[in-house]
């Protein structure tokens, strides 16, 4: 009788407390949002070999220093890879430890960026994030100042606005990258329909789909689900690797956020910005939050009152474009969604 590979669910506790164990003797910790975890059992129906997986990403992986070089690693990500295909994700994503990106690449998982001393951004398309800033069209104007914004604007508000209007009358050209992950009610297409409303005559701004790569559930799972002040702060250092590159490329030599008073992970967010963007050759420029009628503007506010069923209360914080969606037979259906979401304040 030899080794057995098989799933770890989470009724599971003797496998479980292994999973832990292992995962502790190599320098880990367990991640707090999985949805599949494996495992390869000796014969003793010990666990020397793990991994698990969130939405398209793998994650925890491990092998007992006792059983390396046999292979087990191979094992267990082949096992998440058909589990991943059988849902339907063929494009995988990883972050590891910096020292032990190259037994992935040996996988065929390729570096898209890293955080020295600390991790390793990875997929498993070769090219994939180059044909992705291939694909960002309409560079900077020669000799013309570069920016560059990200947002959810779920929805968009007049808040939003502001912001995109300091940064298009400061700069030449602004790249707007929108987050294009569906990970709420209001879906992708709702919100960027109301972006491209609501930034009608802002002439320069350029907007992007910001696909799995920048505050995606691959990169910043914090952003989505609530995690530890270390992991965000970790997660936010990979995401700004990533968006230097794509920086690079663009030519983009500032960047805009929102002052964040409420939101805990957006605020360590901009606190990595600021800290990281200007040893990169990028500047960061915090704009402070607009207020209307003494009320500071932010779209968990407005989503709360769509989930309270009282539009009204926030029309004053919203461009005409979206107060006309919300309000319409058309955004029923997001309503709808809203309304039973239990929680709709980014935290």
């Amino acid at each position: 009788m030899g080794d057995t590979l098989r799933a770890i669910p989470p009724a599971d506790r003797y496998a479980q407390a292994q999973l832990d164990r292992l995962l502790e003797s190599e320098g880990l910790r367990r991640d707090g949002n999985l949805d599949y975890s494996c495992g390869v059992f000796d014969e003793d129906d010990e666990l020397v070999a793990t991994g698990s997986c969130f939405g398209s990403t793998l994650r925890c992986l491990a092998v007992s220093g006792r059983r390396r070089g046999e292979g087990l690693l191979n094992q267990v990500v082949s096992h998440l890879a058909e589990v991943q295909a059988a849902r339907g994700n063929t494009r995988l994503f990883l972050y590891t430890k910096w020292k032990n990106a190259r037994f992935f690449s040996d996988l065929g998982f390729y570096e898209i960026a890293r955080v020295d001393g600390t991790m390793v951004f990875m997929e498993n398309r070769r090219g994939g994030f180059r044909r992705y800033c291939d694909g960002l069209a309409g560079g900077g104007a020669p000799g013309g100042r570069t920016a560059a914004v990200v947002m959810n604007a779920n929805p968009f508000t007049l808040g939003h606005r502001f912001l995109l209007e300091r940064a298009a009358g400061e700069n030449d050209t602004v790249h707007l990258f929108l987050l294009s992950e569906e990970a709420g009610p209001i879906p992708f297409a709702v919100r960027r329909k109301l972006v491209l409303e609501g930034m009608a005559g802002l002439d320069n701004v350029i907007l992007h789909e910001s696909g799995p790569y920048l505050i995606s559930s691959a990169t910043f799972p914090s952003y989505f689900l609530r995690d530890g002040e270390e992991a965000i702060r970790a997660q936010a250092a990979l995401d700004v690797a990533v968006f230097a590159q794509i920086a690079a490329r663009l030519g983009v030599s500032r960047r805009y956020v929102g002052e964040e008073p409420t939101s805990r992970v957006t605020a360590l967010y901009n606190e990595t910005l600021l800290q990281k963007l200007p040893g990169l050759g990028v500047e960061c420029r915090v704009v402070p939050r607009l207020e209307v009628n003494g009320r500071v503007v932010s779209a968990s506010t407005v989503r709360q009152a769509i989930h309270d069923g009282d539009l009204d209360a926030v029309r004053d914080l919203l461009p005409h474009s979206t107060y006309r969606y919300f309000a319409g037979p058309e955004s029923e259906a997001v309503r709808g969604a809203i309304q039973k979401t239990d929680d709709v304040v980014h935290y």
